[in-house]
C-alpha cells in the first residue's frame, strides 16, 4: 500500500512540475521605460508605482485589481546583470521616514522587476489557466535620464548639420543671454586654427555651462545630455567638443569628438536599452514650465516633438522578434498635479495635449496608442477652500519645503483655452500668467502606514491601467 501511495505522490509531483514548466512558457514579460524631463519626478513615480502594486488598496482603476484578479505581486531579481538595480527600498524609506525627503534626480540607468500573478479573463483565459495555471506578468521597469532621449536625434545628424543647428539655437532670444560667453568664444575662434587641446577644453566648458544655465532657467530641449551629467565620462575626449563651423584643424578635432560621443554614448544606449523597451512613460513638469514663462513653454514643445520623433511607434506583430520591437503604448504625464486644485486638472491635461498634438497624431497613425494625463505619483497636498475678501478660493495645503510647517496656497487658475499658453509662447508681446498662476513646491507628506495601501497618489492607477492593464487580462 505504501508503494502505491508513494507512486501516486511521485506522479502528482511530476504532473505539478510539468504544469509549472508548461506555465512558465506562457509567462509574459513587459519592459516599461520611465523617463522624464528636468525634475519631473521619475524616481518618485517608480517608487510609488512599485509600492502601490505591492500594496494595491489605492489601485482600483487598474482593472485587474478592481476585479480582484491580482493574486500576488513580488519583487524579483532583475534580468539584466549589467544594469544597476533601482534602489526601491532606499527611496521608499526616505519618503516614508519621520522626516521625509525627496530623492535625488536620476543620474544613470537602472532597472527593477516586479512579477504579478493574476487570474486570466474570458473563456480562452479560463481554459489556458486550467492547463498552465494563473497568468504571470514580469514587469521590468527601466529608469533612465530624459536627457539621454534628447541625444537620440544626434545619430542621424552630421557634425556640420548639428553645429549649424546648435549655433542657431544658442542665438535665439530665449537662450542668447545664457550662451553669451560661449558665443563670444565661438565668434573669436576659427575652425582652421590648430587642433589645440586647451582651446577645445575651453570651448567645451563654455558650451556645457551655457547648457546648464539654460536647463536651470526651465528650458528642456537641452542636448547633448551627458554634458549635463557626465558621470565617469567627465573630462574625456568624447565630452570635449563644442559646435563650430568648418572642418579643418580645430574643427576637425571637434568633429572627431562629436562622432566619438555618438559612438561611445548615444549608440550603445539606443542599441542596448532603448530598442528593447515595449512601453514608455515620459514625465513632464509642465506646471514648472508654465510658471517659468513663454520661453520655457516654447522650448518644452520642441523637446516633446524631438522625443516623439525618437520613438519607433506601432503595433507589434508576430514578426517583432525579427524586425525589432516597437513602442505600442506611450504615455505623457504632467506630474505634480496635486500642486493645483482638481478643478484645474482638465485644463492642465488640455495644455499638455495641445503641446503634443502634431506628434501624437503621427504616432497614432503608425498604430501606437498615445495618451496624456495629469497625475501625482505621491500626493503631497490636500485641498482646502478658503474665503478671503468675500471670494472663495480653491487652495491646496501641504508642507513648506523650508520649514516643514503646513501652509495653504492658492495657486491660481490656468486658462480655459489651452491655446492661450502656446500662443503666448510664440508671441513675446502677449501677456503671461504671472498674475493668474503661481507654482509652489512642497515637501513630501508625512505618511501614515496603512496595511494593504501604498502611498497616496492621483491617477497612478489610471496610468498603470493604460500602460499594463491589457497585459493582465
Amino acid at each position: 500500500m505504501n508503494v502505491i501511495t508513494d507512486l501516486a505522490d511521485f506522479t502528482l509531483r511530476q504532473a505539478e512540475s510539468a504544469q509549472r514548466g508548461v506555465g512558465s512558457l506562457f509567462e509574459s514579460r513587459l519592459r516599461l521605460g520611465v523617463t522624464g524631463l528636468n525634475r519631473a519626478g521619475k524616481t518618485v513615480f517608480i517608487t510609488s508605482l512599485l509600492a502601490n502594486l505591492l500594496e494595491r488598496g489605492r489601485m482600483t482603476l487598474l482593472s485587474a485589481e478592481g476585479d480582484h484578479r491580482i493574486e500576488a505581486a513580488m519583487l524579483r531579481p532583475q534580468p539584466s546583470p549589467d544594469i544597476p538595480r533601482f534602489e526601491f527600498e532606499e527611496h521608499l524609506a526616505a519618503l516614508s521616514g519621520s522626516e521625509p525627503e525627496w530623492p535625488e534626480s536620476t543620474r544613470r540607468i537602472s532597472e527593477v522587476r516586479l512579477s504579478l500573478r493574476y487570474q486570466r479573463t474570458g473563456f480562452f483565459g479560463g481554459l489556458s489557466e486550467s492547463l498552465t495555471g494563473p497568468g504571470i506578468l514580469h514587469l521590468d521597469i527601466v529608469d533612465y535620464p530624459g536627457e539621454w532621449l534628447l541625444d537620440l536625434p544626434l545619430m542621424t545628424q552630421s557634425w556640420a548639420d548639428w553645429s549649424s543647428a546648435a549655433l542657431i539655437a544658442a542665438r535665439v532670444p530665449e537662450r542668447a543671454e545664457f550662451a553669451a560667453p560661449f558665443l563670444a568664444w565661438a565668434d573669436a575662434i576659427s575652425a582652421k586654427a590648430p587642433a589645440d587641446e586647451m582651446v577645445a577644453k575651453e570651448g567645451a566648458g563654455l558650451f556645457a555651462e551655457y547648457l546648464r544655465k539654460a536647463r536651470a532657467a526651465g528650458l528642456t530641449a537641452v542636448s547633448p545630455g551627458r554634458f549635463l551629467m557626465p558621470g565617469d565620462l567627465e573630462g574625456s575626449p568624447a565630452l570635449t567638443f563644442a559646435p563650430i563651423l568648418g572642418g579643418e584643424g580645430l574643427g576637425q578635432l571637434m568633429a572627431e569628438r562629436y562622432e566619438a560621443y555618438k559612438r561611445v554614448v548615444v549608440k550603445p544606449f539606443f542599441r542596448d536599452h532603448f530598442t528593447k523597451i515595449d512601453r514608455q512613460i515620459v514625465l513632464i513638469d509642465a506646471l514648472d514650465a508654465i510658471d517659468a514663462g513663454p520661453r520655457a513653454i516654447g522650448d518644452l514643445k520642441k523637446a516633446l516633438s524631438d522625443i516623439l520623433s525618437c520613438f519607433r511607434h506601432g503595433e507589434n506583430g508576430w514578426l517583432a522578434p525579427l524586425l525589432g520591437r516597437k513602442i505600442d503604448r506611450l504615455l505623457f504625464a504632467a506630474t505634480k498635479a496635486d500642486h493645483i486644485h482638481h478643478s484645474q486638472h482638465e485644463r492642465l491635461e488640455s495644455i499638455l495635449r495641445i503641446l503634443l498634438r502634431e506628434s501624437v497624431e503621427k504616432a497614432a497613425y503608425n498604430g501606437a496608442k498615445v495618451e496624456a494625463m495629469a497625475l501625482a505619483s505621491l500626493r503631497a497636498t490636500v485641498e482646502q477652500t478658503i474665503k478671503q475678501d468675500g471670494e472663495t478660493l480653491d487652495c491646496v495645503r501641504g508642507r513648506d519645503p523650508k520649514t516643514g510647517e503646513e501652509i495653504a496656497v492658492f495657486p491660481g487658475t490656468l486658462p480655459d483655452d489651452p491655446a492661450e499658453i502656446t500662443n503666448a509662447a510664440h508671441d513675446r508681446e502677449a501677456g503671461w500668467l504671472s498674475d493668474d498662476y503661481q507654482f509652489m513646491r512642497f515637501a513630501p507628506p508625512i505618511l501614515s502606514a496603512r496595511l494593504g495601501f501604498g502611498p497616496p497618489h492621483l491617477r497612478l492607477d489610471r496610468a498603470a491601467e493604460f500602460l499594463i492593464g491589457d497585459r493582465l487580462a
